[in-house]
């Protein structure tokens, strides 16, 4: 009796010890069971783990993975795990756009300059650039540069002065001239494109020079002639000048003296007033200068005479002629002469 007793005792045991050993295998089976295999892309790396983790935020707390509170995740945090899971985590970063001397920070979860710039509604013009380039890739922290370029064509007038031709002419007297055709100045347009960047003038171009109109030249005949022919012969001069002639004598009526009077009868110079002096006006022709005078009318010329005196009414371009008697003045009153300054 005790035999078959202890017999049920041992046989229970073993029972009891089979049933938790199944148990614990089972046990054992079902955690082996619960692993997954999850590649968690975390930027630029990629991350291969085994995790019994049941949602992904169960999983980035186990595994420490950091990530921002604004990172770009392809799942919500509680989503179920799922063997051979791909996740996706991305941290935003902290970027400085630069613009005509403005500063303003942004964030992404782009890194390079093009797909930041795009993030940010900027657009570049055909013509504008970015410092570093719009394929680079930016670090966190890092600096875009904006460069905005414009091109502005302006137009400036410049005149074109004309030439002055002199041409000899031995038909004119020496120091005489005479304008044949009037100059005229020309003009000029030239088309230069101007480079700002950033506002900033950094280039100019000249992109076309187009005349107008062309200039017109002045032509001016100046005198030669340096000899006229008198009652001595040929007579070389240095110049020519038409003035307005008058006449006077040594009487009261032309002079304002009388004979006695102190300076009757003589000149500027002290010299006797006599036929072939003449009164001018010393600025035009100094005092003690030979002259020939010539009629332009036709009449007999005065001829050779020497200025030496002056006359309170003989001012600029006039002469007054000495002649021995009053009639000879009145007959000569007033007419125009040409005064050869004799070398």
């Amino acid at each position: 009796m005790e035999n078959h007793t202890v017999n049920k005792t041992w046989k229970f045991i073993v029972l009891a010890a089979l049933a938790i050993a199944v148990t614990v295998s089972l046990g054992f089976y079902m955690y082996q069971g619960s692993i997954n295999n999850i590649t968690l892309q975390l930027e630029n790396e990629v991350i291969e783990i085994a995790s019994t983790a049941r949602t992904l935020e169960e999983l980035l707390e186990k595994e420490s993975i950091p990530f921002n509170k604004d990172a770009y995740i392809n799942m919500d945090l509680d989503t179920e795990l799922e063997d051979n899971m791909n996740i996706i985590i991305k941290n935003p970063k902290s970027y400085t756009i630069s613009f005509a001397g403005g500063e303003y920070e942004v964030k992404s979860f782009y890194r390079t300059v093009s797909e930041v710039l795009d993030e940010q509604g900027i657009v570049l013009g055909d013509k504008d650039f970015t410092s570093p380039k719009l394929d680079a890739t930016v670090s966190d922290g890092g600096n875009i540069e904006l460069f905005k370029v414009e091109e502005v064509v302006e137009t400036v007038e410049d005149i074109i002065p004309f030439n002055k031709m002199v041409n000899k002419n031995n038909k004119m007297d020496i120091g005489t001239s005479k304008v044949v055709q009037n100059g005229k100045d020309g003009l000029k347009k030239s088309h230069f494109k101007k480079e700002f960047i950033n506002g900033k003038l950094h280039s100019i171009e000249l992109v076309k020079e187009e005349i107008v109109t062309e200039p017109i030249s002045e032509v001016v005949e100046k005198g030669t002639k340096d000899l006229i022919v008198t009652s001595r012969g040929n007579t070389s001069y240095r110049k020519a000048i038409t003035m307005t002639a008058t006449a006077y004598d040594a009487s009261f009526e032309s002079t304002g003296k009388n004979p006695g009077d102190k300076y009757y009868g003589l000149t500027a110079l002290g010299t006797k007033a006599r036929p072939g002096v003449v009164a001018v006006d010393p600025r035009v022709i100094p005092l003690g200068t030979k002259l020939y005078v010539q009629s332009l009318d036709g009449s007999k010329d005065y001829g050779f005479a020497i200025a030496e005196d002056t006359g309170g009414a003989i001012k600029g371009n006039k002469i007054d002629l000495f002649f021995e008697t009053s009639s000879e003045v009145n007959r000569f009153g007033r007419r125009k002469v040409k005064v050869y300054v004799l070398k």
